[in-house]
């Protein structure tokens, strides 16, 4: 016989008796040697007892399955209120993240759960998360517990379409309080139930005589326990066969060796579902997902505000075009983007990925010194291991020959100096003594080709593909100083540095400077779906201006420019990033990261340990003391990420630098595990 499933027990509403089914389900299932241990994290309303106050459906629990009152529950409030008004009366915060962790180490000790939640399915826990987030951050399936009586059919109905929309699956319905001479609502409503929502009843449960939950007696519950079959609450497990094979036959990876990718043993990681800050694969397994699923998520997987606005848009139009049209989310958006970015940039021309953006930064600098009377000043500049993207103009002022290389023939030439990276210096001076030698090249080419120069484009702060390589303070300052000496149009590649990586909104922020156009990407829906926007001053875009006739509007569009449901869940991004103060949570646990960094550079083969906020680069070498690189072939990042991988930590490698970008709102436990597992896997590469 199977194990028995972990299972959230959820209610339509309060009253319908969870705590019943979950006792009858824990005794059912120990009758059938598949243990299981109930957990009802949360329980409100306290009656008094010849000891002090007693909380009845943890006690009532714990008198049916033998297992500790302490084990049981977790949160015990003292009001019989929704629990995060309980919690507020009581002087309590209920950290779901908490609950979470104790399941885990329940399920942990090798037994299955049985997670009962409190009131309906919606009931709030605290201020963001409510009972089924839970179900969706522990991936469980749910059974639903209804009544028989009138009502029952639109209650059953909108709590398994609100599992469905959060992606919980539904083993089955359990009626419960069935009485033994039911009217004709209660006896047709069984069959009814079954056919409108699609899901099986599971079980009827008639009325338990003699039962009293306050006094912890278990009356006649044990007569009960075939009233659920037991064998139907198996979870249907999802066949990926077919889209294994189809990967394996049909996909081209991005940035991926094929040759290797489709030799991996084990197979290549194929990800299933996500919740929070982890990502769980096909066999079931998590993994912390170390890199924002490529530097995108914010506030991680799975988050109910942006689930929920990409539903609520669906509701009216998925897409309308922008050409010669207008949608309310992408106006709404625009005007929220202008607020929050450095001032000055107040058009919005929106795209749908980092290199287009990137991409249209440069046309506009292009078209605008041509419509101002300066066609001459056609030229850009860039830097030495930039990378803003693989469309042909992003390629151009691109600055990885790995990457770049191969497409020469096919680029425009653009004016390439030095950039900052202070581990190895390419002027052969160190920090902060140099006075920032490594921009005299790039005064030099201003002074001598400003004339001709229409933009210089960069990624502020930190450079991130590059390895990322950190910007010491004054150096972004310094450039936009030259720039504004030689008037040369600025152009911030912000695609993976803007919305709170560095510990600021924008990078550019952190040393007040206003570039003339600005390139967003990544984070700027959440991670949930492909959307970039590039920013300009009034002075560019009036550049713009103009009849018909004189053709001066800006010849660039997509199909799905400014798209309505990637601007309604961005929308839905920035606010939950004010509302929650996002980027001051980051900068703490920027802070936190810092110190948790620290033993992790001492390594043996770690020569460098770069962060810029929440973005971290790890420079590995064969020789600490010379920084003397490994032998390519030995493909050291790539071991160290695949050892990684064994732990349940998913991140990148640049090269020989590991990186980790987590999702801002990573929990400090998960952002501790995803340090100690990297600092494990360098060991066991480069010392085992």
């Amino acid at each position: 016989m199977a194990e028995a499933p972990s299972i959230i027990v959820v209610g339509t509403d309060t009253g319908v008796g969870k705590t019943v089914v979950t006792a009858l389900l824990t005794r059912a299932f120990a009758r059938a040697g598949r243990p299981v241990v109930p957990f009802k994290p949360v329980a409100s309303g306290a009656v008094a007892g010849p000891d002090g106050p007693i909380w009845a459906d943890t006690s009532f629990l714990a008198k049916a399955s033998g297992v500790p009152e302490d084990e049981v529950g977790l949160y015990r409030l003292t009001k019989p209120l929704a629990p995060h008004v309980a919690a507020r009366d009581d002087g309590v915060t209920i950290d779901t993240d908490r609950i979470i962790e104790r399941f885990r180490e329940l399920s942990g000790a090798g037994s299955a759960v049985l997670l009962e939640g409190v009131g309906g399915a919606l009931v709030p826990l605290d201020d963001r998360r409510d009972v089924l987030d839970l179900a969706v951050g522990l991936g469980l399936p749910a059974i639903v517990v209804a009544r028989p009586a009138i009502g029952t059919l639109n209650h059953t109905a909108l709590t398994i379409a609100e599992c469905r929309n959060r992606g919980v699956d539904v083993l089955g319905i359990v009626v419960n309080r069935m009485a033994s001479n039911p009217g004709e609502a209660e006896r047709s409503n069984v069959d009814e139930l079954a056919r409108l929502t699609g899901i099986p009843v599971v079980g009827v449960v008639g009325e338990i005589a003699g039962i009293d939950v306050d006094a912890g007696d278990l009356g006649e519950i044990d007569d009960h326990l075939d009233d659920i079959d037991l064998d139907a609450l198996a979870p249907s497990l999802p066949d990926y066969q077919t889209a294994i094979t189809a990967d394996a036959e049909h996909v081209w990876h991005p940035f991926t060796a094929m040759r290797e990718y489709l030799g991996e043993d084990p197979a290549p990681l194929m990800v299933a579902r996500a919740s929070g800050c982890q990502l769980e694969d096909t066999n079931g397994r998590r993994y912390i997902d170390g890199v924002s699923s490529l530097w995108v998520t914010v506030h991680g997987h799975r988050v109910r505000e942006l689930d929920d606005a990409v539903r609520a848009q669906l509701g009216k139009v998925a897409h309308s075009t922008l050409l010669g049209l207008s949608n309310e989310p992408s106006a709404v958006l625009a005007g929220k983007l202008a607020e929050v970015a450095p001032e000055g940039l107040t058009r919005v021309f929106y795209s749908d990925n980092g290199s287009t953006a990137v991409e249209i930064a440069l046309k506009m600098a292009f078209q605008f010194w041509r419509q101002t009377g300066r066609p001459e000043k056609g030229r850009f500049v860039s830097f030495v291991n930039a990378y803003h993207g693989d469309t042909i103009g992003a390629v151009s002022v691109g600055g990885i020959d790995l990457f770049h290389q191969q497409f020469g023939p096919m680029l425009f030439d653009a004016t390439k100096v030095h950039a900052a990276y202070c581990y190895r210096c390419p002027v052969g001076t160190s920090y902060p003594g140099c006075g920032l030698r490594c921009l005299d090249a790039l005064e030099e080419k201003l002074a001598a080709e400003a004339e001709r120069t229409a933009a210089l484009v960069m990624e502020p702060k930190v450079q991130g593909a590059a390895g990322i390589l950190v910007q010491p303070p004054g150096y972004l300052r310094r450039i936009a100083d030259l720039c504004r000496e030689h008037d040369v149009l600025l152009i911030a590649d912000e695609v993976a540095t803007g919305f709170g990586r560095t510990g600021s909104m924008f990078a550019c922020e952190q040393e007040d400077v206003r570039p003339d156009l600005m390139a967003v990407a990544k984070g700027i829906t959440g991670g949930y779906l492909p959307l970039a926007a590039t920013l300009a001053t009034e002075r560019i875009y009036e550049a713009f201006l103009g009849t018909y006739e004189e053709s001066k509007q800006f010849f660039h569009g997509h199909t799905y420019t400014g798209n309505p449901l990637a601007c309604a869940v961005a929308i839905a991004n920035l606010d939950l990033i004010e509302r929650h103060d996002v980027v001051a949570r980051a900068a703490r646990s920027a802070d936190a990261l810092a110190r948790m960094l620290e033993p992790v550079a001492a390594m043996a083969h770690v020569g460098d340990v770069r962060r810029a906020g929440m973005m971290v680069g790890i420079e590995l070498v064969a020789d600490k003391s010379t920084g003397d690189a490994f032998p390519v072939a030995e493909r050291v990042g790539r071991r160290v990420i695949l050892k990684a991988r064994e732990r349940g930590v998913i991140i990148r490698p640049l090269g020989d630098t590991i990186v980790f970008m987590p999702p801002l709102a990573i929990p400090e436990a998960d952002l501790r595990e995803l340090v100690d597992v990297t600092a494990w896997a360098i060991a066991e590469v480069t010392e085992g």
